[in-house]
């Protein structure tokens, strides 16, 4: 199984740089052909193979994203102090 999905995420090499935003928008676009049904078999497996590769894509920028976000911290007398890591 390891081995097909190496191969599915090496076939769409050109996620990788993709923006979150193109690569939300690509997968929109996919998923509104699907749910229109009126693509043919084949096109289908392989349009949702990219949709797969580019949910992984755009779910691993969104972790890298709140990996950086932090809250910031105030004293008692109202000025900042510092960050710390915000709490989803």
């Amino acid at each position: 199984m390891e081995n097909v999905v190496t191969k599915t995420q090496a076939k769409h090499a050109d996620i990788k740089d993709m923006s979150f935003e193109r690569a939300l928008k690509e997968l929109e676009s996919i998923v509104t052909r699907l749910e229109k049904g009126d693509v043919e078999l084949e096109e289908s497996i392989a349009i949702y193979e990219r949709g797969e590769v580019l949910k992984e894509h755009c779910d691993r920028l969104l972790r890298q994203a709140e990996a950086k976000v932090e809250k910031l911290t105030f004293a008692a007398d109202g000025s900042p102090k510092g960050t710390e890591p915000l709490d989803p």
